[in-house]
């Protein structure tokens, strides 16, 4: 029955793999894919390297375990790390294989093995993206003044990204500094006024929504502390540096980007990540098609060199948790079919 059930799994994975294929061709149809070249990128991969940044793109599942544990300390709880990584393997697997619904399934578990309320685990959920996205805002602009200053050459498709990138990078910036501040030092009122607004609400919602202001609140006070406050940012930028090396070794096992340095690296990554938040006129959002405009608009890279490291950009990025995660679920006890259904039922 197990077997079986990993038979069918393995079969997912792969029919996604060419619906992914499928979906960058289709995207990108204005640029015919040459099957033959493309398998070719295939035969030259530096497989050691590959290896490398998939070890290095598993550990930062601990590294976000290990900043969840910061976070958990302001409620006056622990979790053991290994515990911890097991909840983030499952949760980052339910996103894989849900999509966005699976977002909530990491706090979820977190919720239920620390007996902290949900709402407080949302919270930290939303404090952890938030930082996140202010990294990839600096990465984004690192990739604007590198372009500008460098003078790179930039295709059709990015120009409407460096016409209005810059603004809106202080924009996005701006907002959610303005957002922590005012919660970090203002969060009584802030947060009665968010309520105030939000009167024409359910009440049910209305609670709902209190309860993870609340919480979020608390986090942001614990920020007051310069100790606390020091250990996630430096977590946060651990694990950027670990993601900006799985980076590297993925490009070193390629031979049209072997001769990529750090700092391409962080261009490439800056504008990827940038667009898979925001969706970007004539081309969109995803990992996958804004990696192939970026390798041949920005580095000339052929559309297959581009579209097989595209591919393995989201295997190594997204696909390689999933194996993790379920046998995570499955060491837990975890009933997947159930679990993939928690989104829709768990309460705030």
């Amino acid at each position: 029955m197990l077997a079986a059930n990993w038979r069918k799994r393995a079969l997912l994975i792969g029919l996604a793999t060419v619906a992914v294929v499928a979906a960058i061709g289709y995207r990108m149809r204005a640029t015919p894919l040459q099957w033959g070249l493309f398998l070719g990128t295939f035969r030259s991969i530096h497989w050691n390297w590959l290896a490398a940044s998939t070890c290095l793109m598993l550990l930062t599942y601990l590294g976000r375990a290990i900043r969840w544990e910061v976070m958990l300390r302001p409620f006056g709880r622990k979790l053991k790390i290994g515990k911890l990584t097991y909840d983030t393997a499952i949760g980052f697997t339910a996103v894989v294989l849900l999509g966005r619904a699976g977002e909530l399934v990491r706090p979820y578990l977190i919720s239920l093995s620390t007996g902290i309320p949900f709402s407080s685990q949302v919270a930290a959920w939303l404090l952890e993206r938030m930082l996140d996205l202010l990294v990839v805002l600096l990465l984004f602009g690192f990739a604007l003044m590198r372009i500008h200053t460098h003078n790179l050459p930039v295709g059709p498709g990015l120009q409407w990204v460096l016409g209005i990138g810059g603004y809106l990078v202080t924009a996005l910036g701006a907002l959610c500094s303005i957002f922590l501040i005012l919660f970090r030092n203002f969060a009584g009122p802030v947060q009665k006024r968010i309520l105030s607004a939000l009167t024409f609400l359910p009440q049910e919602r209305q609670l709902r929504v209190e309860k993870m202001l609340t919480a979020f609140s608390q986090g942001m006070q614990a920020t007051r502390n310069a100790a606390f406050l020091a250990l996630l940012l430096m977590w946060t930028g651990i694990e950027w540096c670990i993601i900006i090396a799985s980076y590297y070794t993925l490009f070193l096992a390629f031979p049209a980007t072997v001769s990529f340095k750090i700092t391409d690296v962080v261009v490439f990554l800056g504008f990827v990540s940038f667009g898979s938040i925001v969706q970007i006129p004539g081309i969109g959002g995803g990992i996958q098609v804004v990696s192939i405009v970026v390798l041949t608009q920005i580095y000339g890279l052929t559309f297959e060199s581009a579209t097989g490291l595209a591919l393995f950009l989201w295997i190594v990025t997204f696909v390689v948790v999933v194996p993790l995660g379920l046998g995570c679920a499955f060491h837990q006890g975890l009933n997947w079919s159930k679990l993939k259904h928690l989104p829709e039922d768990i309460p705030l």
